[in-house]
Parts: structure tokens; C-alpha cells; sequence
């Protein structure tokens, strides 16, 4: 047996430096914190099976229960943005985090239909009201150059998270339903110690009251229109990803291929993220980034596009996840990153709420979208849609990361649109 040449062990250091270092410690601790959450997520993932298989509900009321979450999801986008920016990151984070966990034990012990459907939207509300102060965590204490690795770091750990929780899921449900929701209310709770102890607060300092400034609101976040933009085309993109999980299950039933087929297909592109998210954004770390936008949205579309060729061959529907799970790991980072260039320092919450609302609206929308053109119009013209859709959007990104980058280098930093002034609503 070889052992590596020490030239090796010196490419590997620098390449883990390059990938790992140079991050302030702030941002460690909130990626164990994202870590350890969804370490225990597995509420969500198995929420429609837990009300049918365990509960006895239809199907239906299951997506109904599903729709309410998200509906709470897509109002804490924008209240848990307007919380960051008025109270503070790290006190938005607390109390969200501290309300999921009691909600999540609830919803476990919730019984009939209305106030099982009421609590998994008190879950959907609180869940995500901590997502926009996170992102502006990233924003405040990571160095503009450094914010594309720091946010595909964070995406990394959350998909390492979401494989573990996946796989333990099962053996954990096995003891019984009701433990699925108290270990993931538990997680939680350990993530708001961790905020507690080690993530300090990281608002900038309000405007002093000698500076006369216009004040920015969520009004003001909906007239800033390359921002809104940038949130559209965003909608566009989720829209699209938003079929991994939901009609590419079905066409796969319609094809003759079992749930377990699927669930390996599925597994493709957690996988894919774990072992590539890092690579590949060491290797395009230096790539213009409206390239890196283009590229990824051709790659999500047209990958899903490639599902109308997938007949009933497994092993071409795990080819199709591989190739949009590549335009992934190049987008959304990259993405993050540009919204954060966006956002002024003083209204970072009410920016990172309102882009994640693109998210949870198409959290909603998406499934029953995809639904409709596969019963309706076929296959072919769902996942045709898709790689048009996939297309627009990547050209989109394209246009804007370039202004953008070119506004940004014009001021020498971060760019400020001047529909979006510094200072936040008191």
C-alpha cells in the first residue's frame, strides 16, 4: 500500500484552505447551528406520511395540511424579515426557533382535522421567520469576496443534514410517530442554545438621528426593481426545482417504477451536493458570476427537460437529477450571494424575507402547477416547460449578475440601489 506523496498532502491542505478558511468564527457557529436543525428535520419530510399512514387522513387533506404550511412559510419570509432588521438577527432567531420547537411537539400531540391543519401552519410560521435572519447573519460578518463560498458552505451543511435526518427518519419512526416530533423539536432547541451561547448579535449600528435618510420598508423593497427582479426570476427557477419532489415522482409511478426506485433516484441529488457542493465552488470561485448564473439555470432547466426522454429507465431518470443537481450547486449560492450584494446593510432582513418569499410562494404553487400540465398536457410539454423556464430564468440571472457586478465594482463595494436607501424602518 502507497502512501500519499507529501506533494498530495500539501494539495489537499491548500485546497481545504482555500475551500474552509478565512471564515470568521460567527459563521462557524451559525453552520453548526444550521447543521444540528436539520440533523432533526423530520417533520416536514414526513408529514404527508405520518397523516395518511398513521393518521388515516386522505391524501387530499394531506396536501391541504401541506398548503397551510407553506402559507405560513410565505408570510414568516416577510415578517421574519421585518423582525431582523427592527429587533435584531439574533433575537429573531431565539424566538422563532423557541416557538418551532413547542409547535413542532404540538403539532405530534394535535388531534382533528382543524387543529392539526392549524398547528402545521403555526409550524410554517415560525419554521421559516428565522431563514431571512440567517442569510443576514452571512451577510453582516462575511467579507463581500467571501459570501458565494460562505453561503454553498451553509447550503452544504443543510443538505448533509437533510441526508442524515432521511435516512435516521425511518428507524426513529419505527419507536413511534410521536418520537419523529419530539426529537426534531429537541434539535431545534439545541440550535437556539447554540445561537444563544456562541452567535452574537450582528445588526449594524442604527443611522444617528443627525442623518436625515429615508426610511426603508417593505414598500420600499417591492419598488426596488432589479431586486424584484432578481426575486421573480428566482420564483421562475423554484418553480422549476420545485418538480424534484413532486412530479417527477408521479411521472416515475406512470412509468411502472416502484417507490423504492424513486427514493434511490431521489437520493441522487442529496448525494451529488454533499461530495460536489464544495468542489465545485472552489473550482468556479473564480468565474464571472453572471456566467455561473447563466450556466446553472440552463443546467436545472434542461436537466429536468431531459425527464421527457426518461421512459421507464431508472438509471436515465438518476442521469436527469445528476445533471439539474450540478446547475444546483452553481445556482443557488451564487444566488445568495448576489441578493446579498443587493441588500443594503441597514434593511438586510426585509431583503433576504422578501427573496425568500419567492421560495415559499413557489413552495405552494409549484406542485399543483406541475400537477395540472402532467394530467392535462403530457409529459413532454411539463418537462419542456421546464428547460424554457429554466432558460429564461438563467438569462435573466445573467443580465442582472453582470449590472450588478458592474455597479458594484463602480462604487468599490457593496451596491446600493437607489431605490434602497441605508437606513431601516425604526
Amino acid at each position: 500500500m502507497t502512501t500519499p506523496a507529501p506533494r498530495d498532502h500539501g494539495r489537499l491542505r491548500r485546497a481545504a484552505a482555500e475551500s474552509l478558511g478565512g471564515l470568521p468564527q460567527q459563521f462557524w457557529w451559525l453552520w453548526i447551528s444550521t447543521l444540528v436543525n436539520r440533523l432533526g428535520g423530520f417533520v416536514v419530510t414526513f408529514l404527508a406520511l405520518y397523516l395518511t399512514a398513521q393518521r388515516g387522513y386522505s391524501a387530499t387533506y394531506a396536501g391541504l395540511v401541506a398548503s397551510l404550511y407553506g402559507l405560513g412559510a410565505m408570510i414568516a419570509s416577510l415578517y421574519g424579515g421585518v423582525l431582523t432588521d427592527r429587533i435584531g438577527r439574533r433575537p429573531t432567531m431565539l424566538v422563532a426557533q423557541l416557538l418551532t420547537a413547542a409547535s413542532t411537539v404540538a403539532l405530534g400531540l394535535a388531534d382533528g382535522q382543524l387543529t392539526i391543519a392549524a398547528v402545521a401552519f403555526l409550524v410554517g410560521l415560525s419554521s421559516n421567520a428565522s431563514r431571512p435572519a440567517i442569510s443576514a447573519v452571512i451577510a453582516d460578518v462575511v467579507p463581500e469576496e467571501d459570501r458565494t463560498r460562505a453561503y454553498a458552505l451553509n447550503y452544504w451543511a443543510i443538505n448533509i443534514g437533510f441526508g442524515v435526518s432521511a435516512a435516521v427518519a425511518g428507524l426513529v419512526a419505527a419507536h413511534g410517530y410521536l418520537l419523529l416530533f419530539i426529537v426534531d423539536a429537541a434539535s431545534t432547541l439545541l440550535c437556539a442554545l447554540v445561537v444563544f451561547v456562541k452567535v452574537p448579535e450582528t445588526r449594524p449600528a442604527r443611522v444617528p438621528r443627525d442623518r436625515v435618510e429615508p426610511q426603508v420598508t417593505l414598500g420600499t423593497v417591492f419598488r426596488d426593481r432589479r431586486f424584484m427582479a432578481v426575486v421573480g426570476l428566482t420564483f421562475l427557477f423554484a418553480m422549476v426545482m420545485q418538480q424534484g419532489s413532486t412530479t417527477l415522482a408521479v411521472q416515475m409511478g406512470e412509468a411502472g417504477l416502484s417507490t423504492t426506485q424513486f427514493g434511490l433516484v431521489a437520493a441522487v441529488n442529496g448525494l451529488l451536493i454533499v461530495l460536489l457542493q464544495i468542489p465545485v465552488t472552489r473550482l468556479t470561485r473564480h468565474h464571472e458570476r453572471g456566467t455561473l448564473l447563466l450556466v446553472g439555470g440552463l443546467l436545472v432547466g434542461w436537466g429536468f427537460g431531459l425527464t421527457a426522454f426518461a421512459g421507464a429507465s431508472p438509471l436515465f431518470y438518476g442521469l436527469t437529477v445528476a445533471v439539474w443537481t450540478v446547475g444546483e450547486i452553481m445556482q443557488m449560492p451564487t444566488t445568495m450571494g448576489l441578493v446579498a450584494e443587493l441588500s443594503p446593510a441597514h434593511a438586510r432582513g426585509r431583503y433576504q424575507g422578501t427573496h425568500s418569499l419567492a421560495w415559499s410562494a413557489a413552495s405552494c404553487l409549484g406542485p399543483a402547477a406541475g400537477g395540472f400540465l402532467l394530467d392535462h398536457a403530457g409529459g413532454g410539454v411539463l418537462w419542456g416547460s421546464c428547460a424554457v423556464i429554466g432558460t429564461v430564468a438563467g438569462v435573466g440571472f445573467m443580465v442582472l449578475g453582470r449590472r450588478t457586478g458592474t455597479a458594484a465594482a463602480d462604487t468599490g463595494g457593496d451596491s446600493v440601489p437607489a431605490s434602497a436607501p441605508a437606513a431601516a424602518e425604526s
